[in-house]
C-alpha cells in the first residue's frame, strides 16, 4: 500500500477512536476541515509540520499515522500505561 493511503487510513482512524470530528481535528491542529478531509481520501499529501500537528491533537506519535497496520497499536501504545 502507498504510504500516502496508510497515512490518509491511520489518520481518519485515529480521529476516529479519538472521538472528534474533521473538524474538531481541524481546528485543534489549525487546519482548514476540508484539507483534513482531503488528507484522510488521499488527496494531498501532508507536510512534516502539518503531520506532528495532527499527531499532537489525536495525542499519537507522527510514526503511528506512517506505521503499517501490524505497527499501529505498538505506536499507539508506546509509553502508555
Amino acid at each position: 500500500m502507498a504510504l500516502r493511503q496508510i497515512f490518509a487510513d491511520n489518520l481518519r482512524c485515529a480521529r476516529v477512536a479519538a472521538g472528534l470530528s474533521q473538524e474538531e481535528l481541524a481546528d485543534a491542529a489549525g487546519v482548514d476541515r476540508t484539507y483534513v478531509s482531503a488528507l484522510e481520501r488521499s488527496r494531498y499529501a501532508a507536510s512534516l509540520d502539518v503531520m506532528e500537528r495532527l499527531a499532537a491533537a489525536l495525542r499519537v506519535t507522527p510514526a503511528s499515522l506512517l506505521a503499517e497496520a501490524s505497527e499501529v497499536s505498538l505506536l499507539m501504545d508506546d509509553g502508555q500505561e
